[in-house]
């Protein structure tokens, strides 16, 4: 069949070349000049920066992805493990490194917070079950296929979702485990991996924490970049077309007899008649402008859903290099709910921001002239609901520059050699995501996992969807597991 696959993105591109491998004719159409979606690059001034996800997990999908096509991944790409996984810094200056050696983690704990060996041993456990109950339910299936509820495994997690710990908000359940607050704010932060409240998202997203601490955490050489560009090398090997820098306009169907068949795409240039379209375009993107159907269903549900967080972004060159920062750095905010009910509730950036630091550098030397870094500074921010983001750039900087002056102890804005970054209107603009959210809908209500728009449209037949907006739902793993899935219903579907 001939597919045509709207956007390059990891969950695009993982299903290009799974469909490829399949026998089919596979066009991938993308408005930027290069693969990768939010997993972009940016080179300026002697600096290189990745522009998003700046962390892989779950390196067994992406191997899996290359071993479909009878390929290695080492030959196409290099995956670091990170001893360190992040640096982090309270309020109080207190420094705490986590390490994904559990013996040295449980030491730091109990040596900076006071945290008892046996309080994370059981924390981890509780962690791994929920990962062994819900992780192939909900990570490596379609929840919306009648077939998916036939496969015994799937049974068997079915029968355990009363221990998904669904009742519990993620600070609840924390709170429970760790008796100091520091403890409980290190790993609340992982409701910020799918851009929800951790004083909202039930506890079963405590799956996350497990992912990366038990999985391991990992840096890939030449940057994050490198992945979405050794997926395009796979997917062109398996004969897979690219169509840079051409958007795509609308999607092509037919009404015959209240049924609606998907006939190809158009840009500016051409109809693209196809058997098959993917969107891996955010969903309300893809229902309002690209086939005008603001009366679908879906659409309007999506639309009375609570979007993800956002984020603002700062690129920072920097002239000199610092020994106190990791390749991953937290400077924590000292009043943690205060800063989600600003992201939720007053939709405006928190007074006191927590601070991520990323410092590419750090594992790919060349990303930065020698003796500098090369800093990719992300706050939580809001959806974009109109906002002034100009007045609250202006702010969200100076609190960042305050913040990390005091804790590196330099003035650091006399040391940024070259400045960019962007605000969530812009992350709308430049990647198709709805509000800027950066994870389509959050995950702070129980039943949000079984919200996600489905992978195929019952709406229109011949008509799939991929990505973060898309089950299973937004970062770099489930990206790709979304281009799986997607992937597995169109070769059912011949």
């Amino acid at each position: 069949m001939k597919v045509g696959i709207i956007g390059a993105g990891l969950a695009g591109l993982s299903a290009a070349a799974r469909l490829a491998v399949s026998g089919h004719e596979v066009t991938v159409f993308e408005q930027a000049l290069a693969p990768g979606g939010k997993a972009a690059s940016l080179s300026a001034a002697g600096y290189r920066f990745d522009t998003g996800p700046s962390l892989l997990t779950m390196p067994e999908v992406v191997d899996e992805l290359f071993a479909c096509a009878g390929r290695r991944r080492e030959d196409y790409l290099r995956f670091l493990p990170l001893e360190e996984i992040c640096r982090y810094v309270f309020d109080d200056g207190t420094q705490l490194s986590a390490f994904h050696d559990k013996e040295a983690f449980s030491s730091e704990l109990e040596r900076v917070l006071g945290e008892s060996p046996q309080a994370l041993e059981r924390y981890f456990r509780y962690c791994a079950r929920l990962n062994r109950i819900a992780g192939d339910l909900f990570m490596q299936n379609s929840l919306h296929e009648v077939s998916t509820y036939t496969k015994p495994k799937i049974l068997q997690s079915l029968m355990q979702l009363w221990r998904l710990d669904l009742f519990r908000s993620m600070d609840q359940a924390h709170r429970a485990f760790f008796r100091n607050p520091r403890t409980t704010q290190l790993f609340n932060r992982y409701a910020t991996y799918n851009g929800s409240s951790p004083y909202q998202v039930p506890a079963t997203l405590n799956i996350i924490p497990a992912v990366e601490y038990l999985g391991g955490a990992y840096a890939v050489a030449g940057g994050i970049h490198a992945l979405p560009r050794a997926m395009e090398k796979l997917s062109r090997e398996l004969g897979v077309s690219f169509k840079y820098g051409t958007p795509v306009r609308r999607i092509i169907f037919e009404n015959a007899g209240g049924t609606r068949r998907v006939l190809g795409l158009e840009t500016e240039s051409e109809e693209f008649r196809a058997d098959i379209v993917i969107s891996n375009l955010d969903v309300i993107g893809t229902y309002r402008d690209l086939l005008g159907d603001i009366d679908a269903p879906l659409y309007k549900r999506y639309q009375n859903l609570e979007p993800s967080s956002s984020g603002m972004v700062f690129l920072f060159g920097m002239g000199a290099s610092f020994s106190q920062l990791s390749h991953h750095n937290i400077f924590f905010s000292a009043d943690y709910p205060a800063e989600f009910r600003s992201l939720f509730e007053e939709l405006r950036c928190p007074a006191d921001p927590t601070v991520y630091v990323n410092v590419g550098c750090k594992s790919t030397p060349s990303d930065a002239p020698k003796g500098k870094e090369n800093w990719f500074v992300l706050l939580n921010a809001p959806r974009d609901a109109g906002q002034d983001w100009e007045a609250e750039r202006r702010r969200m900087r100076a609190a960042v520059l305050s913040r990390l002056s005091s804790a590196l102890g330099a003035d650091i804005e006399q040391l940024i050699e070259y400045e960019s970054g962007f605000n969530p209107p812009d992350i709308e603009k430049n990647t198709g995501a709805a509000y800027g959210s950066l994870y389509g809908i959050s995950s702070n209500t129980k039943l949000a996992a079984f919200l996600r728009h489905p992978n195929r449209s019952r709406r229109y037949k011949g008509l799939f969807f991929c990505g973060g907006s898309a089950h299973p739902g937004g970062g770099m793993p489930l990206a790709v597991l979304s281009g799986a899935i997607t992937a597995g219903l169109v070769n059912g579907a011949d």
